[in-house]
């Protein structure tokens, strides 16, 4: 029963990341696109320092914990398709740390890169997503 409660844990934790990790860069977006140092700008700024506080942090480390404890309650550790989860689910976390200091950056009015990027880096948890579900559900290796 335990596993159980430790899996639906998991994954609500793991929607509320990926929801996070999907918005975030639209946001950058948006705030690439607010005059500098307008009011538009400001609330922005404090959207993305919201998002980070309230819902990507606290998720990613519940949605770690909980994964951790289910490897190894199951002895994942040994099986190689976890392997493979768990280098996407680090690649996941540097592009979470990657967003967050994008956030500093903009909050500080340093726009390094294009809206064009930005919609293409908001592929990343995407693909990722479609991977990770493959090693769990259809354990190819």
């Amino acid at each position: 029963m335990t596993y159980l409660w430790l899996k639906a844990g998991h994954v609500t934790f793991v929607i509320f990341w990926m929801a996070g990790l999907f918005m975030l860069p639209r946001f950058f977006v948006y705030h690439q696109e607010a005059e500098p140092g307008s009011a538009e700008e400001a609330r922005w700024i404090d959207r993305e320092r919201r998002l980070l506080r309230i819902i990507l942090w606290p998720a990613m480390g519940v949605t770690w914990a909980l994964g951790l404890a289910l490897a190894f309650s199951i002895g994942a550790f040994t099986q190689p398709w976890f392997h493979a989860k768990l280098g996407l689910v680090l690649i996941l976390s540097a592009y979470n740390v990657w967003m967050a200091g994008y956030a500093a950056d903009l909050a500080q009015g340093r726009r390094r890169l294009e809206g064009k990027r930005l919609r293409i880096l908001n592929e990343v948890p995407g693909i990722a997503t479609v991977l990770i579900a493959i090693m769990v559900i259809v354990k190819p290796f």
